[in-house]
């Protein structure tokens, strides 16, 4: 029976790991077109002030902006990326674009952030 429930734990553990580490991104389709969207199937975005891989969106930017967080253990792969945030925090990018969800977007599917301040948010498309 022991031997039975480490053998469950290691593998309740790999699993939960692997899920961890791997971020894959959903589509879904909007009014604005497929985008990119999270777990919760919120839409996400990149801003134009980010360059060079560097979130530029902190402090109460990142308060109307979440960051889509990427867990200490996650791997990048493909186009998905990580980046590391002036907190230290890390989060994921695509094409080296850190991607964001929006306050405002209350339901899934909202892109009420689509243009926003000047034009400088823009929904993620794959």
């Amino acid at each position: 029976m022991t031997k039975s429930f480490a053998a469950l734990a290691a593998l309740t553990l790999m699993l939960a790991s692997s899920a961890a580490s791997a971020q894959m991104l959903k589509t879904a389709d909007t009014a604005k077109g497929k985008t990119f969207v999270d777990a919760k199937g919120m839409t996400l975005y990149t801003f134009d002030k980010d360059a060079g891989g560097k979130s530029m969106c902190n402090g109460p930017c990142a308060e109307n902006w979440p960051p889509l967080f990427a867990m200490d253990d996650a791997k990048p792969s493909a186009d998905m990326t990580i980046v590391v945030r002036d907190d230290g925090k890390k989060m994921w990018a695509y094409k080296g674009k850190p991607l964001y969800t929006f306050k405002k977007d209350t339901a899934a599917g909202d892109t009420n952030g689509d243009g926003f301040l000047n034009g400088t948010w823009h929904i993620a498309k794959p």
